[in-house]
């Protein structure tokens, strides 16, 4: 039976660092519109306490990656969602924000919010099965209102 694995890694990990690339490679190419992609995320944002970057291992491939975030005391932000086209529809990306959204528990955040692309059908689908709402763009994501969805979530 295949054996999915979620594990926290370095953003600069050698796995961590190939599903990144990909994942940029892929919004580049959905998203090619000057500004359009917002790629910030730090190690420093990552380290415990302060959150989690994590790559999910399928019979120890790495195949997909995410992130979160404190954001201030009350939320946290997921970022650098990814899992490898081959790989989707299995479940990984759900198991990725599971992982993710206990990490913010952890972190003791009362809300948990994201942004995904306008033509990543696929993700906003992902996130609304899963309780995220529609929420108004925040931050950066300001800047791109043609190519941004910005969803939240309060946590239990």
């Amino acid at each position: 039976m295949p054996a999915l694995d979620i594990r926290r890694s370095a953003l600069s990990s050698p796995d961590g660092s190939r599903l990144i690339a990909a994942l940029n490679a892929e919004l580049k190419a959905l998203y090619p519109e000057q500004g359009a992609n917002h790629f910030s995320i730090s190690e420093a944002q990552v380290r415990p306490g302060d959150g989690m970057f994590v790559v999910a291992y399928f019979n120890e491939k790495a195949v997909g990656c995410g992130a979160v975030r404190r954001i201030d005391e009350a939320t946290a932000e997921l970022k650098r969602m990814y899992v490898d086209p081959s790989f989707r529809g299995q479940g990984i990306g759900r198991a990725l924000v599971d992982a993710l959204e206990s990490e913010a528990r952890q972190l003791r955040v009362r809300r948990i919010v994201l942004e995904t692309g306008t033509r990543q059908a696929q993700a906003i689908q992902l996130y609304e099965s899963m309780g995220y709402k529609p929420i108004p763009l925040y931050d950066e994501y300001l800047e791109s209102p043609k190519t941004s969805l910005c969803f939240g979530k309060q946590l239990t």
